[in-house]
């Protein structure tokens, strides 16, 4: 690898640990196109399958007890990201063990749901060792859409939810 795409893959997971700090942060960064809208509606969604239900939950309580290289198998390569920023894509091991060490919660699977197109985990915060900054995120919910073929995690992007209109107090 040249010493420019080096510095230009150190430059976006930096910029993707920034994003990551943010776990639930508000919506005003840049967003990850949301899943199709049928991923928005429960009635047109289904349960995942078996086989991807395990790779998440494989990867979230790998992650969760403090083990970032076991969750990091569980992504393919190349890869796909986007915690609230624009898409970057993980082409190494190490891209993917920042990834995973850079998540400041851990989390605990609710329930996964096939849209279609992708996998949609919601999520329940929680701490995880070795980072013990979760902080207010602990008991949030968190949704993150995943491609997963051949048992791998080819995109892992999280849903920013849009807030209705009307929750915020007016800006002055």
């Amino acid at each position: 690898m040249t010493v420019v795409r080096r510095r230009r893959s150190a430059c976006a997971l930096a910029v993707l640990a920034l994003g990551a700090a943010g776990c639930g942060s508000d919506s005003r960064h840049a967003r990850t196109p949301p899943p199709p809208k049928s991923a928005a509606t429960p009635a047109a969604s289904k349960p995942a399958s078996n086989a991807d239900d395990a790779v998440i939950r494989g990867w979230a309580d790998a992650l969760r007890g403090g083990h970032v290289a076991r969750a990091s198998r569980y992504f393919a390569l190349p890869s796909v990201v986007s915690n609230g920023t624009p898409a970057i894509r993980l082409t190494s091991r190490r891209d993917v063990e920042f990834f995973n060490r850079t998540l400041p919660c851990g989390a605990r699977v609710k329930r996964t749901e096939d849209t279609g197109a992708f996998v949609v985990a919601t999520f329940e915060l929680t701490e995880r060792p070795g980072r013990g900054r979760c902080g207010q995120g602990v008991g949030g919910i968190a949704r993150t859409a995943f491609l997963i073929r051949g048992g791998k995690i080819r995109q892992w992007r999280r849903v920013v939810e849009e807030e209705p209109v009307g929750s915020r107090p007016p800006s002055v």
